[in-house]
């Protein structure tokens, strides 16, 4: 059957918001972490040895404090790709309430939920498009909670700032950023965490709202 042929039931969605707030928290605090990593580098400056690539393939030994970066940023982005099955586990699931509350399809298909933070160009403003969506189809009467858009604004800063999930530099390259001027990574780090605290505000005050008409 086709997606808009099937009315989903109403479903609860308390565990799935919980589990988005825990993996928000959890991915908000590496990467403050990993902000207090890029400030230990840059108070250390860059070694005599030269930076950790060193062009034409050759790459010298880490120091012990760049080493413990890597498993930093490793661990981060573990916790990162948790975070975001968790969130789009309870988007679909707020998504799938929407649509049975209004009786009306969802403005983006299902293939979004997940494509629409991967693909260029559509990254920038589909996601808040289907959170928005959740929210009209939820509650009507309702304005936009402005957490929805400080939430966004903040997560496109840490996005195109070159160090959020759409980062092309390896670590090694992050590295030497940092010696060579931490600002940027440093406003991009904090883009990022206050992105996952507004997030949680979001996911708490659009669940609350859909709590209410689920329970009417």
């Amino acid at each position: 059957m086709s997606e808009n042929a099937v009315r989903p039931a109403v479903r609860t969605v308390r565990g799935s918001a919980h589990l988005a707030v825990a993996g928000l928290g959890l991915a908000g605090a590496a990467w403050a972490l990993r902000a207090v990593w890029h400030i230990r580098l840059a108070v250390a400056g860059e070694p005599a040895s030269g930076l950790p690539d060193q062009g034409e393939g050759r790459h010298r030994p880490l120091t012990s404090l760049e080493n413990s970066y890597h498993l930093v940023s490793t661990a981060g982005d573990l916790l990162t790709v948790v975070c975001a099955a968790l969130f789009t586990g309870w988007l679909w699931r707020m998504r799938d309430n929407a649509r049975a509350l209004s009786g009306e399809r969802p403005r983006y298909a299902g293939i979004w939920v997940y494509a629409s933070w991967i693909v260029p160009i559509v990254n920038l403003w589909f996601p808040r498009g289907i959170v928005a969506d959740i929210h009209h189809k939820s509650a009507p009467d309702q304005k936009l909670p402005i957490v929805v858009n400080v939430w966004w604004a903040l997560w496109l800063v840490g996005m195109v700032s070159g160090v959020g999930l759409m980062y092309q530099d390896d670590t090694d390259q992050v590295i030497a950023r940092a010696y060579q001027g931490v600002t940027g990574l440093l406003v991009a780090d904090l883009a990022v965490v206050g992105a996952a605290v507004a997030a949680i505000l979001m996911v708490r005050t659009l669940t609350a709202v859909q709590l209410v008409r689920i329970e009417d």
